[in-house]
This record gives structure tokens, sequence and C-alpha cells, in this order.
């Protein structure tokens, strides 16, 4: 089901968006969620997690310590604020795809999915902050990614009907081009990450899952051969094992994961720019067939 197919009766919401304000709603809730995880590698980096006297959900300052005291725990807080905000953005997206008959039923799901996901991801947010184990604080990570995977997803499907073969290939030529910067950035190249760097890594590394999804679900709409196909969803797989693999470099020291990094990074490399590669010279085949039939 789509809002092509289905008119504003069909929310059962006191508020009916409608497409537009529906991809705007999912539009800023993947920002609030890519800016949520930003900041808290920001936060863990600089040391800030536990600036607010290891307590939550209050800080170390103003009444009843709402308020952060100082600029440690200034970024832990504001990093608490965009969560909060964020969480608020989530479950607007999931009421409005679950009561909204209109809202394709794919992207409900995803919405829902996240949500659901929410009250867990706060719970170990909660946990990093009064234990700040290693297990507690991986699992916060890839509970965020899922979460920010599911919204992104259901950002690109709802705008589907507004992408073509042209952001298909544009999406895939970014992802390949932030992957070395992410090796150039990793403990293999730098032996004291800062701050500034893990936090410019992260960013990179939310391009390029955001970008793959992109090509994901454009390609499949699009695109009827077999290689570009194959080589979009290798790049599926290897962006998976290299974000594992980016994270756990710089959890831990170990050259053999370092050198495992580097070769899932470089077999991403290729297989993005033979996607991109093969897609383009699949449309672009495409349309001079049907230049020439016209």
């Amino acid at each position: 089901m789509s809002y092509d197919t289905h008119t504003s009766d069909s929310s059962r919401l006191p508020i009916d968006l409608g497409r537009r304000g529906f991809s705007a709603l999912l539009t800023v809730t993947v920002a609030l969620v890519a800016g949520t995880i930003v900041l808290g590698v920001a936060t863990r980096t600089t040391g800030s997690g536990l600036a607010c006297d290891a307590n939550w959900p209050v800080c170390d300052g103003g009444f009843l310590n709402l308020l952060p005291q100082g600029r440690p725990s200034f970024w832990e807080w504001f990093h608490r604020l965009v969560a909060m905000f964020a969480g608020f953005a989530i479950v607007a997206s999931a009421l409005v795809g679950y009561f909204d008959e209109a809202v394709d039923r794919r992207i409900t799901g995803l919405v829902v999915a996240g949500a659901l996901l929410t009250p867990i991801q706060v719970l170990l947010g909660r946990e990093t902050v009064l234990t700040y184990e290693y297990e507690i604080l991986n699992l916060h990570f890839w509970t965020a990614i899922v979460i920010f995977v599911c919204f992104v997803l259901a950002l690109v499907i709802a705008l589907r009907h507004r992408l073509s073969g042209r952001h298909l290939v544009a999406a895939l030529v970014v992802a390949a081009l932030t992957v070395p910067a992410q090796v150039i950035l990793s403990p293999l190249f730098i032996s004291q990450n800062t701050p500034t760097t893990l936090t410019i890594q992260m960013v990179l590394l939310l391009t390029l899952v955001g970008a793959v999804v992109l090509a994901t679900v454009v390609g499949r709409a699009v695109l009827e051969r077999r290689f570009p196909r194959v080589a979009i969803g290798a790049g599926v797989g290897l962006t998976a094992v290299t974000l594992f693999l980016s994270r756990e470099s710089v959890m831990t020291v170990s050259s053999a994961l370092d050198l495992l990094y580097v070769l899932a990074a470089g077999a991403l490399i290729v297989a993005l720019l033979a996607g991109a590669w093969a897609s383009r010279a699949e449309l672009r085949g495409g349309q001079s067939g049907a230049s020439r039939s016209s």
C-alpha cells in the first residue's frame, strides 16, 4: 500500500501528514538518530561518558541536577538531549506508520521495529553510564545502528518514487569514496586516535550505510541484469563486515584484525565501483535502446 492508492480518509490520526509530511518526519528522524550516534561517539572518545557523576537520566548541575556543570558533562547532557528528541521523532514516525493506512506496510514494519528497539536502547544507554562495560557499549552501539538502518530504509522506500538510476550510481560512488577515508582514519594509519578522527570516521560509516541502503532499494527496482545486482548484494554484505571490523579495530588492538579490515574494505571498494559501473552501463544501454525504438 502507498499514498498513491489511498486518500487522506485512510488516516486514523487527527492530523493527516500526507506523503510529503511523513517523508519529512522520517528525514528528521534519520537526522536525529544519526546525530545521536555521532554525539555518542564524541562523548565516549572525549571521556565525557561518565562526566555527569554517573547520574542517569539527570546530570551534575542546576536544579535537581537537570543541567550540566561543566564542559565534559555538557557533551553527555547534549547527547542525551538529542537522543530524547530522536526518541520523540521515532515514536511519532511509528504512530503515523501504524495508524495511517496509506503508508506502505513495509515502512510500517520498519518504523515500528525501530520504535520497539528504542526502549531497549534507552536501557542500554543507562547501563553505559552506570556500569560502562565493554559488552554493554557494544550492544548500545549495534542497537543504534539497527535503528538507524530501519529508518533509513523506511525513508528510502518512502522516497522511492523520486529516486532514479542516476541516484543509484551516485550512491554507489559516494559509498565507495567513504571507504578509503575510513581506512585512513583507522588505527592502522593513526597510532593515536583523537575524538575528532573517530567522530569523522563515524560520520563516514553512517554515510556508507545510508548510501548502500539507497543503492540496494533503487537497484532492486531499476536493474534487470544479474551482474550489477550481485555486485550491489556483495556490497551490502561487505559493508556489514567492514562496519564490524572497523568497530573492533578501534575497540581492540590486533594486527590480524587490522589486516582483515583492510582486505574487507578493499573488497568493498571493488564491489561498489563494479556495481556503479555495471549499473551505469545497463541504464545507458536501456536509454539508447529506448531512443532507437522511438
